[in-house]
């Protein structure tokens, strides 16, 4: 058993840091999962959706500390409830999102690696399992260092995990695991490569041939069948593969204008997919920089979910030289993790993306 436990406190242990990492490197991503959950469609608890990114943070900074607590062996007792109450949550939360079908990604690898709700629910089960043989058996937890130590450890990875954060928040994802990520071109990832999988729908056709019915399965042509025909069934084994980047479109008065600009040589996009609560001292700073791209011959616009009346108060309110187009919120809020960011892009490829922060990194 002292074998099992020191076993599954590893595997925990780092999961959990793994886990945590993952999440606070995109703190923003999961409090856009967390809005999800709490959402009407799902758990219905509305009043928390303006919270979601510090219950966010708060979330993965404790998940990764429980990981170093457990490796360390601080405080078994404290340390092993918090484990099972924390995996105990997450397990209904996964459960619920795939047998009601509410979430289809539940964000425990943020965008490194994503899992269906059944896949993740099966994840939390096993953790589950190794977290009761932790639980039950914490007297083989053991300290690995001297316990005078392991305040500091916990001290000084909370202020760690606090300031790689703010860091984040302040500019962007360190890792950027998402298909808009600088180097990749929108066009192709549009694209499903040949040997992406697809759905095979299997066709069951009824006759009746001389009295008796007979069963044809094939791809779905019809059957050159000498009876009377009863009817037809199809089921489906697997699904569609679809490409890393299917919503994104830009819409304007004239129309679908989203081949042009992945066309255009120099693009400078200015995104913002709520400009109810977009952070205005950005427009600052870029007022100066979309003149420049214009000046350099920059195809200049921005991208918003908002409508028409919001746009025109802020263009008047800053004196944008620019128009906005219309893009899905969802699209929006995955190319880039501020409101607003700034991207350039070249023939559809992206060359440049920051925070609005770091407006005075890009270079025309």
């Amino acid at each position: 058993m002292k074998a099992i436990v020191g076993i599954a406190r590893v595997l925990v242990g780092i999961l959990f840091i793994f886990s945590g990492f993952i999440k606070l490197n995109d703190p923003v991503g999961f409090s856009y999962k967390l809005q999800e959950y709490f959402s009407e469609q799902v758990l219905d608890i509305q009043f928390l959706i303006p919270f979601a990114l510090i219950i966010a943070i708060v979330i993965v900074i404790f998940e990764l500390v429980l990981g170093i607590m457990l490796l360390i062996g601080y405080a078994p007792k404290f340390t092993s409830w918090c484990l099972l109450l924390m995996i105990l949550f997450f397990t209904f939360l996964t459960f619920y999102s795939a047998y009601y079908n509410k979430v289809t990604d539940c964000g425990c690898f943020g965008d490194a690696i994503p899992l269906t709700p059944w896949e993740s629910f099966y994840k939390d089960v096993i953790l589950l399992l190794l977290i009761l043989i932790l639980f039950f058996n914490r007297k083989y937890i053991k300290p690995v260092l001297a316990q005078a130590s392991h305040r500091w450890i916990i001290f000084a990875s909370f202020i760690a995990c606090f300031a790689f954060c703010y860091y984040v928040l302040m500019h962007l994802p360190l890792f950027d695991f998402r298909p808009y990520k600088i180097g990749n071109n929108i066009s192709e990832k549009m694209k499903l490569p040949e040997e992406a999988r697809k759905a095979e729908v299997t066709y069951s056709w009824k006759f009746k041939v001389d009295g008796e019915e007979k069963l044809i399965k094939n791809n779905g042509a019809y059957p050159q069948v000498d009876g009377e025909f009863l009817g037809v069934e199809t089921s489906q084994e697997g699904e569609n593969e679809i490409p890393p980047i299917h919503d994104f479109v830009i819409e304007g008065e004239e129309g679908d204008i989203t081949q042009e600009v992945l066309a255009a040589p120099k693009v400078f996009l200015v995104i913002a997919y709520n400009l109810r609560s977009t952070e205005m001292e950005g427009y600052k700073a870029i007022k100066g920089l979309s003149e420049e791209a214009k000046d350099k011959g920059y195809m200049v616009l921005g991208l918003t979910a908002s409508g028409n009346e919001l746009q025109n108060k802020l263009k008047k309110e800053f004196n944008l030289n620019f128009p906005f187009y219309q893009t899905d919120e969802t699209a929006l809020k995955t190319i880039v993790r501020s409101n607003p960011g700034i991207l350039t892009l070249n023939n559809g490829t992206i060359t440049q993306k920051v925070h609005w922060f770091d407006a005075s990194d890009i270079e025309l």
